[in-house]
């Protein structure tokens, strides 16, 4: 359950490009709905069922993104230049990763707030987020049919 009011004068967040948010240590799941596949299709200039092989794992009616099986590292985690790491489907990845850091877990207290922070530096940094800004994004599910986040 999430407890709005320590929130409610807005949080701190800045993409700094250092990819934790896509690596392990431990293995996750990297939800994506049948619509952003069919966006990843196109976009890696593929079918949907070459898709499916080669860069999603099924769990019942869902997919995830596979993971690098050594690091837990999302697939499409790339090295980029001075130590910043990047998304190589960046333009369509899945809602879960654009909604980041303002997921139900890390809302739910101050506490996990600022747990999450320990392995993400953008946290209570850079670009303030207002109370309404942030609820917009935790509750997306339809980036393609939302603002541009």
């Amino acid at each position: 359950m999430i407890n709005k009011n320590w929130y409610s004068c807005g949080l701190n967040f800045e993409c700094i490009g250092c990819g934790n948010c896509c690596a392990g240590p431990d293995e996750g799941y990297i939800w994506i709905t049948k619509p952003e596949i069919e966006f990843l299709a196109e976009h890696l200039e593929i079918n949907i069922e070459a898709v499916k092989q080669k860069y999603l794992k099924r769990f019942g009616l869902r997919y995830s993104i596979k993971e690098n099986k050594s690091t837990k590292d999302c697939i499409f985690l790339t090295a980029a230049k001075g130590g910043c790491r990047g998304c190589a489907v960046y333009p369509v990845r899945p809602n879960q990763c654009r909604t980041w850091p303002f997921w139900d877990t890390n809302l739910s207290g101050a506490d996990a707030w600022n747990i999450a922070a320990t392995r993400c530096p953008g946290i209570n940094r850079g670009r303030f987020y207002v109370f309404e800004e942030i609820e917009a994004i935790r509750k997306q599910k339809q980036w393609w049919k939302a603002k541009k986040i």
